[in-house]
């Protein structure tokens, strides 16, 4: 029996980008079985058009609530075994899902697949550092800078979200982050090592590019995988050590910037963590 893929696209106010992206779905070498957009609360015909243009596409709509909302709801309106995530501005290339599926197909246990990608910035491509290297296997560590994975590069079974949970509504920026960091802290993600999705950056409504001091979430996302308690020795430290590195570039910024009462709640947490790490000695 082929497993079945449900693909679930979020967007708000990108009614000519999730246009480009669904067509990128509709070329793909394997269909999926179930296509969700999710419209958060546009308000520039994104609905009208998917209706108009996508008529195989489920259509739902709600008032504007986030990104991890809109992923969700997508989730949970989707029955398939595995669910891929497209962001509305990025897409696939034909052979994306077929590529991933077959590799997991070579190897049953795993329960997450991402794949390399292509960055253009306003049509052009550009090259990522070395820092934003993919990679496959027990990556905790390597989540713990920043985004390691993209949303639209990832293929999930339906089972991960019964164990680790689903995306955080209270973050409005960093979600991706933090569930990666919940899942590679016990799993290890099956990576293919080819290009099968191109990222388009530069537009006025990237979300790295409109939300100020992404960190903060960083932060909070940091704490919030301490506090569970389910990490190896090792990885806390790492972890704690990320955290501290992070307090120590965002706090003054907030106390620069006249948000006192965040640059002490963070002076807080940073003590409150310290003792663990041999970086203690810096603060």
């Amino acid at each position: 029996m082929i497993p079945s893929v449900a693909v679930v696209v979020p967007s708000h106010n990108r009614r000519e980008l999730v246009s480009r992206a669904l067509e990128s779905v509709r070329r793909q070498s394997l269909r999926p079985a179930e296509v969700v957009v999710v419209d958060d609360g546009s308000q520039d015909g994104t609905a009208e058009m998917v209706t108009r243009r996508f008529p195989e596409v489920a259509l739902l709509r709600q008032v504007r609530a986030g990104v991890s909302a809109a992923r969700n709801r997508g989730i949970r309106a989707t029955s398939s075994d595995w669910v891929a995530f497209l962001d509305s501005d990025d897409e696939w290339l034909p052979q994306k899902l077929s590529r991933q599926m077959a590799a997991l197909a070579r190897e049953p246990g795993e329960r997450f697949c991402h794949c390399d990608e292509i960055w253009l910035r306003n049509g052009v491509r550009v090259n990522p550092r070395a820092r934003h290297a993919k990679a496959g296997g027990w990556i905790f560590t390597l989540c713990l800078p920043l985004c390691a994975i993209s949303p639209s590069a990832a293929v999930i079974h339906r089972s991960v979200f019964e164990d680790v949970g689903l995306f955080d509504e209270d973050l409005p920026a960093c979600e991706d982050y933090d569930f990666w960091l919940r899942f590679t802290a016990s799993n290890p993600v099956l990576f293919v090592d080819d290009a099968l999705l191109i990222k388009h950056g530069g537009h006025a409504d990237q979300l790295s590019r409109s939300i100020e001091g992404l960190d903060r979430y960083r932060i909070h996302a940091l704490v919030k995988i301490l506090e569970e308690g389910n990490l190896s020795a090792a990885d806390r430290t790492a972890a704690v050590t990320t955290l501290l590195g992070k307090i120590d570039v965002y706090g003054p910024g907030a106390r620069k910037r006249g948000r006192a009462e965040e640059a002490r709640a963070l002076e807080a947490m940073r003590a409150r963590f310290a003792a663990e790490s041999p970086r203690k000695a810096r603060a």
